[in-house]
């Protein structure tokens, strides 16, 4: 006989999650900062490689708990929107790193701190979202929180039209060229990454306000 806790579930199940799918997303860009501080030699993407399978095996428990849940507080297809956006920031940051450890030093010179600091900040900001839906989602903090998502995303657009402007300016070698540009577009992608989830977490909090 299936039980009753079986066939609806526990609510929590698919919060905690969720929750934990962010905060490994916060996770693998905090080590990428960490990695990036480091000389090329002290480089290691075990962190990041960790984390990302961290976040793959929630992204299985989650699929599980929806196959074996009948009846969910959030919507299923909100619940595999979410999850599936979240996964997807740390395998970009592990994409980073990985081309990061390639380059083999060749671009100590190069400052990508306000870009960090900009997906720190964008990492940061979603996993509160996250945390908030549990707490039946006040529609104002939730909205200031996602415009503030959006406002990163479009100053990291900005920044990086100028970053590309300076990197076309004929300064720079080829292969260095293509090198800082490549990592430029992973960083922007993990920011649009970070609002593409706080736009779903937004979507989800308009549903039940």
């Amino acid at each position: 006989m299936i039980s009753l806790q079986k066939l609806f579930g526990k609510s929590d199940v698919f919060y905690d999650l969720l929750e934990a799918s962010a905060e490994e997303a916060k996770l693998s860009v905090e080590a990428l900062n960490t990695l990036m501080a480091l000389p090329a030699g002290a480089q290691n993407i075990d962190a990041l490689i960790l984390s990302r399978r961290k976040d793959k095996k929630i992204t299985e428990q989650i699929a599980e708990q929806l196959c074996l849940t009948f009846v969910t507080e959030l919507e299923r297809e909100d619940i595999e929107a979410l999850s599936t956006a979240l996964y997807k920031i740390p395998k970009t940051v592990e994409k980073i790193a990985e081309r990061v450890i390639i380059t083999n030093g060749r671009l100590t010179a190069v400052n990508f701190s306000k870009q960090l600091g900009m997906m720190a900040e964008a990492a940061e900001i979603l996993a509160t979202m996250v945390r908030q839906l549990r707490k039946k989602m006040h529609l104002e903090r939730m909205k200031d929180m996602n415009t503030k998502l959006q406002f990163i995303e479009g100053e990291a657009d900005k920044l990086m039209l100028d970053l590309l402007r300076d990197l076309y300016s004929g300064k720079y070698e080829p292969l260095q060229v293509i090198m800082v540009k490549d990592l430029y577009e992973l960083i922007e992608k993990v920011i649009d990454r970070c609002r593409d989830a706080g736009n779903v977490v937004f979507q989800v909090v308009l549903k039940y306000s």
